[in-house]
């Protein structure tokens, strides 16, 4: 995405960030992320903020508004600090986390932060003040027939376990872009995370062993399960046909060893 940079935005805007910030002395664009028009880091007298947005007149402004609500409540989050709407953008400001990427390969030290932040984020319930589709409605069609029900739950779930969006701190994980949060099982954000570990050079029962180490995951049906890992499939290789990007071949061949592994497991 053509990113639009901090001193590109109209003056009214940069001002109505100011008011809550301070003069901005300096700013960085993000090099990562496909969604939002304007993601930076901006450097204040009082320290660094991350601000992402979009044009008022944007079809997705809706979305970071309802991101807002759902990070402001959401476990694990960076806190949010303004919301502005000025010269015709909207812009939100959360608070920066200094951290790295964590590693979700074998025997990476990051493993144990990971299950503690998926075991954390599964007893949240999801907000019910915000307006968001359930993932089996998400999903619509392409859930095997007669097992939407498998997928309907109402944990506030983040649903974009990329490790892109996990940043390790000294105080454990934390996650950001809240976006795509939505209600379903207490169990899929860890459901998710499982072809991520995939993907990372785990084996498909590596990385179903870590999963199980999350309360609400080893207690999950193993059909709700079978039913996930086969609608995730599904998503991926469909969003891929409408939508290709070069990182989705790898992810959407570890979705499938793991349907398979349960296949093969259940039989």
């Amino acid at each position: 995405m053509d990113r639009t940079a901090w001193h590109e935005l109209p003056l009214a805007a940069r001002h109505a960030v100011e008011a809550h910030t301070g003069p901005v002395e300096r700013s960085e664009t993000a090099d990562k992320g496909v969604m939002s028009p304007v993601a930076c880091v901006l450097h204040t007298g009082s320290g660094r903020v991350f601000a992402k947005g979009t044009r008022l007149d944007d079809p997705s402004a809706w979305m970071y508004r309802s991101e807002a609500l759902v990070t402001d409540r959401a476990p694990l989050a960076p806190r949010l600090l303004w919301q502005v709407e000025a010269g015709g953008w909207l812009l939100v400001g959360y608070e920066y986390i200094d951290g790295h990427h964590p590693d979700l390969s074998p025997g990476s030290a990051d493993l144990a932060p990971l299950v503690d932040a998926l075991t954390a984020m599964s007893a949240v319930p999801w907000p019910e003040a915000v307006r968001k589709k359930p993932l089996h409605t998400r999903w619509g069609a392409l859930v095997p027939d007669g097992h939407a029900h498998d997928l309907e739950g109402r944990a506030l779930v983040h649903t974009d376990m990329s490790p892109l969006n996990m940043l390790a701190t000294a105080d454990g994980l934390v996650l950001v872009d809240w976006a795509l949060a939505c209600p379903a099982p207490d169990w899929a954000d860890t459901a998710f995370t499982v072809p991520r570990l995939i993907h990372a050079g785990h084996t498909p029962d590596q990385a179903e062993t870590v999963a199980r180490r999350v309360p609400a995951y080893q207690a999950a049906s193993p059909g709700a399960v079978d039913t996930f890992a086969r609608a995730l499939h599904a998503v991926w290789e469909s969003r891929e046909r409408t939508d290709p990007l070069p990182h989705r071949a790898a992810l959407i061949a570890a979705a499938g060893a793991w349907v398979e592994h349960r296949a093969l497991t259940v039989a």
